[in-house]
């Protein structure tokens, strides 16, 4: 999916977000009852279902600061579809070859889209990676020189027993020469973040702001991003695989799903609370579109 970088500029004055950019990793194909739920267990339809979605992209937000380049989340790695042993074998390799169907060329890497933002890797001050799954930490090899932020929370979860049967690969995570930073949510001390009772304000000047919403991994997190008179974003990662999806109150099928309808409930009624803000989930296919006109 080699998509034209979409940029939302703020309007001139005082922000300190100056824009906001989506670009994409390539695409990913899978399974309906992944994107839409389903009452099976996720065992069962991962290993029966014959039906894939359409490609999905598989979305990086790119946000000009003040303060420097920061991402909300970082891809998928070309390696993934290039390299035989980049997946573990046996039952967890069967587990990710049923889970999704990546495509990702050579112009999709993380370098090749910021290049075409006319940034490089280097020019990255901090990653926010909104979980650990394969298709949000991808870039991580291409982002030595950032800080890497994620949650404590999911950070705990990957250093469970087993964690590749839980989507964490573990060792194109702990790279050598990557700056981690764990962070935990505080006491939300902002009205307006309500139901949110818990919040991390990234810089200090509430422009960018960490709110937790559990279900698809018990660290996720997503970042509202304030920026001026234009109309506010939550970037939530795989909460939900769309907009449509999300209103209709459809849970994905990855996941708790008592944490994922809490997490849901408090990001609609965000939304009813703030008004114009716009949910980006990570691999909507309208999240470019929406960003546009936002």
């Amino acid at each position: 999916m080699n998509a034209s970088p979409v940029i939302s500029r703020s309007e001139p004055g005082p922000t300190a977000v100056k824009a906001v950019s989506v670009i994409s990793t390539g695409s990913v194909k899978i399974r309906p009852e992944h994107a839409h739920g389903s009452r099976k267990p996720a065992y069962w339809w991962l290993l029966t279902s014959r039906r894939c979605t359409p490609p999905l992209p598989i979305n990086v937000y790119v946000i000009e600061h003040t303060s420097g380049l920061i991402l909300f989340d970082t891809g998928q790695d070309r390696a993934s579809v290039t390299d035989p042993g980049y997946f573990p074998g046996g039952m967890a390799g069967l587990v990710y070859q049923r889970l999704a169907e990546f495509d990702i060329g050579e112009q999709d890497t993380l370098t090749a889209q910021l290049t075409s933002l006319g940034y490089s890797p280097t020019d990255v001050a901090t990653a926010v990676i909104s979980h650990l799954h394969q298709d949000h930490m991808g870039g991580l090899p291409e982002l030595a020189g950032a800080e890497l932020l994620v949650s404590a929370r999911e950070w705990s979860e990957m250093t469970r027993p087993r964690p590749e049967l839980r989507g964490f690969l573990r060792e194109h995570i702990e790279l050598p020469g990557l700056h981690w930073r764990r962070v935990s949510p505080e006491p939300a001390r902002d009205p307006a973040l309500a139901p949110f009772t818990e919040s991390l304000d990234l810089l200090g000047d509430g422009s960018l702001v960490l709110l937790p919403t559990p279900g698809h991994t018990a660290g996720s997190v997503s970042l509202l991003v304030r920026r001026g008179s234009r109309a506010p974003l939550l970037l939530v990662g795989d909460l939900s695989y769309g907009d449509d999806i999300l209103h209709r109150g459809q849970l994905p099928g990855v996941g708790s799903r008592r944490l994922l309808a809490e997490s849901t409930r408090k990001v609609l009624a965000l939304q009813q609370r703030m008004p114009g803000l716009v949910v980006l989930p990570a691999h909507d296919p309208t999240a470019a579109a929406r960003l546009l006109d936002a």
